[in-house]
This record gives C-alpha cells, structure tokens and sequence, in this order.
C-alpha cells in the first residue's frame, strides 16, 4: 500500500492534477455527476476524507451542491479503472478565503486516489496508475456529440440553448467581473453578436475584460434551476482586432456567491476554446449539472499574436427544470404555438416529404413545381397555392415569398413551410380570411433559394453554423449581389439624356454580358429571374435573417457610398408594404427590444431604406422593381440567423398575422384588363403611367394589370406602345378598384373607364403604421379583415371621374 501510494505521489508530481477537455471528456470512461439541493442549509455536515481519514464539519461553505445523496457517506467518482474513490469536499471557508478558489480546487483533488475506502464499499478502489489523457483539437470545429460515458450515465437528450444568441437571455441575466468599456459589457458577449465598421462604439463584438488575469468571468443567470450541459464560445467580432480565448473554466453555483467548479473525473476540467475568431466551439460537460448560475472562467488567450484582451461570445446549453413558483418561468420557457404544425428544420429530402404531404391533403389548392436546380443538382421547389392551381386567372394578382437565398437563414424556410401548412389547415376549417385570399390571389412559396447552402449549414448545426457557413451558393456566390445591376443602367441613362420624357423607367432590359454562358450568375439566380419573366407577379417578400428590420428599395446608392438614402419613386408606398410587416411583427413592434446587433432600428420604426442601411449592388429588390412590374421588400426575420428548433413555434407566432398581412397589401391600388376598343382583345404590354410617379407598369398577356398605391387621388394614363396615351383620372383605394381600360386604335380617340367601389382591405395599425401612411396624400381606411365596406364617397370631376377617401 505504502508503495502504491508513493507511485502516485510521484504521478501527481510529474503530470499535475489539471485536465484539458475539448467536446469530449478527456476519458471516455471518466464522468462525474453533480445534482443540487436547493433546500440544503448553507452550511450542512460534509465528509471530508484525507489519507483514510473521514472527518465530519460543520464550517465547510456550500452552494448547495451535492456529490452524494446522503452526507454521511463520502462522495464517489469513477475514476478510469471503472471503480469508486472517496472525492474530497473543499476545505475550510478560512482556507478558500486566504488560497482563492482556483487553489483550493488544486488542493482538493490531490488526495483523491489515495484514500482509504470507506467501510460500506465491499471492494478496495483500485490507484490509478495511468498518466492522464490529454484530448488536444487538431481543427478549429468540433462534432456537437455526447460522449460515450455522459451517454451512459444521462438519461435527459442534449439541452437546447438557452437564448444568449436569440436574445431571450435578458441583458440582465449577464454579468462579469469586469469590462473594458459599455460596447464591450458582458450584453454584449452572445454567440455570434456582430460588431460595428469600427472598434470602440457602443456596438462591439463580444465582451471584454478590463484585466487580463485568470480571475475574470462572465456569468449567465438561468433564473431558475437548469441542467447546463455545455457551453459554446466564440472569439470577438471585429474588423481590426483579433482576441479569443483558447481555454477556459466552467463553474456553477446556487447564489452567485460560492462557486463549484465543473470538474473532469477527479480534476478540474479545462475546456478548450477558439483558434479562429468566428468558428463556434462546442464543450460538452461529462454530465449534467443543475444550478441557477453558470460563469465561464477564461485561463489563456490571445490577441494579434501575443497574448492580448480576454474577449469571448458565448451560448449556454441548459434545460430549465419545471418550478411553477418561480416568477421568471413564463420568461424563461419558449411560448408554444396555437398551430399544430411541424416544428423543426426540415433539411432538403424532409423539405419535400413535407411538401407533398400538404399537397395531397389539399390537392384542389396547391400545386408543386421546381424553377430549376442548383449547381449540385437540388431542385428549386415552389408551392403554388389557389383556388385553380397551374393557371393565371384573369385578374387575379400573383404574389410570391422568396426565402434561404443565404442558406445559413434558416427561419424564413420554416416559416414558408409552416405557411403552407397553415392555409391548407385554415382553408379546410372555412376560415373565411384564409378562403378569400386563397381565392382572391395566386401565391408562390419558395421555401428554399439556396438548398446547396442550407445543406452546408444544416450538417454544422443551429449553433455550430457560425455567421457565415452556408450564406454562399456552392460556388461561392452571394446571391443578394447576383441580380443584373439595372440601377447603374438607370443612372447612366438620366446623366447622358437631357429630355427625361424619352427616358425609361421601368422594365429595364438585362445587359448583355450579364446573359453570356461566361457571367458569373448562380444557376439558382438564373433559374429565379426565368421565374421572374414567366409569371407577373405583383408583389413579393424576400426573408432573410440576422436583423429585425424591414428594408425597402433601392438597396444599391447611385455614388457607391457606403450608405445613402436612396429612394425609388414609390418610396411612400413602399414605406407602406415595409410598415405593413414590422408593425404587425409581435417582435418588432415590442418597444422595449434591444437592438440585434450594431444597429438600433427601433428608431427607424424597424423599416429603412436598403442603401440607407449599407450599399447592395445587384440585389433581386431592385432587379424585381427595375426589370419586372414587381414591388418586393426584404424582411429580416430574427436576430439569430438559424435559430434552434425550440425557438420555432414562438417564431411563427411572432410572424404568422405579418405574413398573411403582408400578402393583403396586393390588394391595394388599382387593376383592371387593357382592352382594345374595336376587338374587346386583351393589349399586353399597354403602359399605365401615374402622374408625379415616375415609374411605369405594363399590363401582361391577358391585358390585366395591377398598379399598387397608398389611398389617394391620382392622374393615371395608359398607353399602347407606340400610341400617345389618354388620360382619365382614376382612384385608389385599399382594396383595388377595378378599371377596365378600352384603349383606341389610333392616337386620337378617347377612353372610357368603368368604375367600381372596391372592399376594404386589411390596413396594420398602431404608431408605425400611422407615420407611414402620413407620407401618401390621404390616410387609409382602418377596418380589420376584407369586410365588404368602403371608405371613399365620388366626385365628379371637370375632366372625368374622381374619387377621394373619406376616411
């Protein structure tokens, strides 16, 4: 006995009692389980065992942890020889105060293998004779995976995070025991938070410490028990400094004031961190403990290759524990959905199944179609969902939802698939909004632009994916600057001609070094703009993630600034279509949200110009309103790009009345069929042109046309393509009025127009909206739903009929 333990002396000695961990424990055999007593006195009787000895105190500090269920007997840890052996309790109150806690873990852990077995266990412990192991990582990423000992002493699955990233961590939850300055506080140290162009504002990219020594932590409060099972780490967002932490401490406590460190077996576990700023790291625990507080505790760093500024962002795997008392609960749990759809992230082959089993129980509304394939050969899928699918009904406007043209933007693919979902289940209940829509307007849902990238994303993970994984096609192309840059074209043309009435404004056509076989345009861009040409749509959405904001076009400033307000000649109505979406966000409408990143949109009323926010050459927003009849805004959805799957139903619920509201907003404006007078023939192509609104539409094939507008009274001309125009005046109205147009065939003759009252249409509410519609000549009509009223009383005019709302 003498010997052995003079062998294991030896071993401390030369080896140390400190283990370094990565995602896996050091030992695949080696765990430790820690549970909580939260009604354990605060200084309850510990065993303490040195050298065989037990000794029984009373002046042991606790944190109301415990390592055995009963505290007459000494708490066991398997070690790697599969037996049992005495782990010793921290020392003395006196003790820690004078050593710091570090030490005292050290200490604590130096006689564990050399105690004497306690009477009630049948066998000897086994010494451990073995050098421990040292699990180095050889790449900056590491397999989100359980290890084969957690795995056979946990009987809970791996825990979802607990909303550092999403935000559902209040700022209040965090703290740290220092900072360098407000922009680097711990608020700001969430996995992938993203900083400002420059260091030192009040949006930095993690948080950092004042000092730089090993007693600095940031602490996340659960606000109840939770079982932590693993934390994820990040460097810091910047442009111009580099600082990481590659190793660090995990602790847990009751209180926030006594502290019990995450160990590894026998030893203190030291995880290991980043090698790369933006790569997320995963450390799982060996098991699972419960505790309210959770603090990371960094032990080496790096900045610009020396040793630098302790900078971290972080996530918190954790699975609240029911506590109906607790008075953060309702904060702390996802709220559930209302819908009964399907909750979780479908990748491309569960993507389809989806598809078609929402197609087969409602065959007799939906269609599915493919516009193409990507570059790896995956098809690009729509669902298609009216009262005739496969066919354009006359009059009947097209409306299209665009999502995943970065892949790595998960939520608004979800969304969409929870959309069609939802309408098939409301339209079969006889929900008369869902029924009217449905049969009121043609709508195309392509939940997926970029499935090459998804993919890519997917395999990482909603938390490993990091910032950027999976936004590029699989040749590396970013498709949000893909799109024919029409914008320069534009420009170009009004700086060279000086008689603006031969100057065209709308249906641009694509430059022709944009349509050789050498251009560099995905195949997926290509397949959309084909998709663009072949159908006339009216309005579309495309849904992306990372922000919560609205924009709007143009998205690309006319002198390649950074960033410039740049409007399109029907800013107010698209101020409208952005506000019609962020006003009925339960999320973004929430007045007290904090920003998402570096950007505080609350002021803006969560709606800005694209080139205001920063400059997007090539965008499919300005390609859409340059080259087609089509008005499209971009929607970013979230603050975290692929969001865990528990997040979803409180993210459908945040976006399920802006997405079906946002669709009604084709609804608005004017329509009608261009008709040649003599023949009774639809005339495609014929120009409809509102005065002071320099921008065109064109009927299409049928001679229908849609021309969206706030409420209001305009002059508007239609013009067969080579005919001079005539001029009637015609209304607007929240639900469009139809006017039939008989154009001439010859310049002279005139035009009749027939008008209708239209029905109300549904109009968002609240302050935001309110300072939206300030910006048209007249204010909407306010009725919820398509309620067949009207709000508008006639004027005839001097030179034809007018209309004015009357509120």
């Amino acid at each position: 006995m003498a010997g052995a333990l003079h062998f294991i002396l030896l071993l401390f000695l030369h080896y140390g009692s400190f283990v370094l961990i990565s995602a896996r424990p050091a030992d695949d055999t080696a765990a430790v389980r820690s549970t909580v007593d939260p009604d354990a006195a605060l200084t309850p009787t510990v065993s303490l065992s040195f050298a065989g000895k037990t000794t029984n105190t009373t002046d042991v500090p606790t944190t109301g942890f415990t390592t055995s269920k009963s505290t007459t007997k000494p708490p066991t840890t398997t070690t790697e020889t599969g037996k049992t052996a005495e782990r010793a309790a921290p020392r003395k109150e006196a003790e820690e105060e004078e050593e710091g806690p570090l030490e005292l873990a050290r200490r604590s852990t130096r006689s564990v293998n050399v105690t004497k077995k306690p009477k009630t266990v049948p066998k000897k412990p086994k010494a451990v004779t073995k050098k421990p192991k040292v699990v180095k990582k050889t790449k900056p990423q590491v397999k989100k995976s359980v290890s084969r000992s957690a795995a056979s002493t946990e009987t809970v699955p791996q825990c979802p995070p607990l909303g550092l990233e999403s935000l559902r961590v209040k700022d209040g939850q965090l703290r740290a025991s220092s900072f360098k300055r407000r922009g680097l506080g711990p608020h700001r140290g969430r996995l992938n938070i993203q900083s400002g162009i420059e260091d030192g504002d009040i949006y930095d990219g993690a948080w950092c410490a004042q000092y730089r020594d090993k007693n600095q932590w940031l602490e996340v409060d659960a606000r109840r028990l939770t079982r932590f099972t693993g934390v994820i780490l990040q460097g810091r967002s910047s442009i111009w400094s580099w600082d990481l932490v590659h190793t660090y401490k995990v602790q847990f406590s009751n209180d926030s004031l006594v502290w019990t460190p995450c160990m590894n077996g026998t030893q203190e576990a030291i995880f290991e961190g980043n090698q790369y700023t933006e790569t997320p790291v995963l450390a799982l625990f060996n098991t699972s403990t419960v505790a309210r507080y959770i603090r990371i505790n960094p032990q080496t760093w790096y900045q610009n290759g020396t040793e630098g500024d302790i900078c971290l962002r972080a996530e918190v795997l954790g699975c609240a524990l029911p506590d109906p008392n607790n008075i953060y609960a309702w904060q702390t749990e996802p709220t559930e959905s209302r819908d009964k759809l399907d909750f979780r992230h479908h990748n491309y082959k569960e993507m389809r199944k989806l598809m078609k089993s929402v197609n087969e129980e409602c065959p007799d509304i939906t269609r599915i179609y493919s516009i193409g394939k990507s570059y790896m050969g995956l098809k690009l899928y729509v669902m298609e969902i009216s009262d005739n699918p496969g066919k354009h009904e006359l009059g009947e406007p097209e409306f299209r939802y665009v999502a995943g043209m970065h892949g790595n933007e998960v939520l608004g693919r979800e969304l969409l698939l929870n959309l069609m979902q939802y309408m098939c289940q409301e339209y079969k209940r006889g929900d008369q909004r869902i029924v009217r829509l449905i049969k009121e307007t043609r709508i195309h849902l392509l939940p997926s632009m970029n499935p090459d990238g998804y993919e890519m994303a997917y395999k990482k993970g909603s938390e490993l994916a990091g910032w950027a994984l999976g936004r590029y096609s699989y040749e590396g192309i970013d498709m949000n600057h893909n799109f024919a840059d029409l914008n320069s074209v534009m420009w170009n043309a009004i700086e060279l001609e000086t008689d603006r009435s031969k100057l065209i404004n709308h249906y641009f056509p694509i430059p022709e070094q944009y349509t050789s076989e050498d251009a560099f345009v995905a195949s997926e861009t290509r397949a959309v703009i084909n998709w663009m040409q072949n159908i006339p749509f009216v309005l579309s959405a495309n849904l992306h993630g990372g922000e919560l904001v609205v924009t709007y076009p143009f998205d690309m400033t006319r002198d390649w600034a950074p960033r410039e307000h740049t409007p399109t000649a029907d800013e107010s109505f698209f101020r409208w279509l952005a506000t019609a979406y962020a006003s009925t966000n339960q999320v973004m409408s929430n007045p007290d949200r904090r920003p998402c990143h570096n950007k505080d949109f609350l002021r803006h009323n969560n709606i800005i110009n694209g080139a205001d926010w920063h400059n997007v050459p090539g965008s499919m927003n300005d390609f859409s309103y340059l080259h087609t009849n089509c008005f499209e805004v971009t929607v970013e959805l979230s603050c975290d790009k692929f969001p865990h799957a528990s997040e979803l139903p409180i993210e459908w619920e945040n976006n399920r009345e802006s997405l079906l509201v946002y669709m009604e907003q084709v609804h608005r404006g004017i329509k009608g069929v261009v008709r040649d007078k003599d023949t009774e023939a639809g005339i495609a192509d014929a120009i409809i042109k509102v005065d002071d609104i320099d921008h065109h539409i064109r009927s299409v094939a049928d001679g229908d046309y849609w021309r969206l507008l706030n409420p209001g009274e305009y002059r508007v001309t239609g013009q067969r393509r080579g005919i001079l125009p005539f001029l009637p005046h015609l209304p607007s109205h929240v639900r469009p009025l139809p006017h039939n147009l008989r154009l001439p065939p010859h310049q002279d003759a005139q035009t009749e127009a027939e008008r209708h009252f239209g029905e109300g249409g549904e109009t968002p509410q609240g302050p935001a909206a309110q300072a939206a519609s300030a910006t048209s000549t007249q204010a909407p009509c306010h009725h919820q739903g398509y309620q067949p009223e009207t709000c508008c009383c006639c004027q005839t005019g001097k030179e034809g009929v007018m209309m004015k709302n009357g509120g």
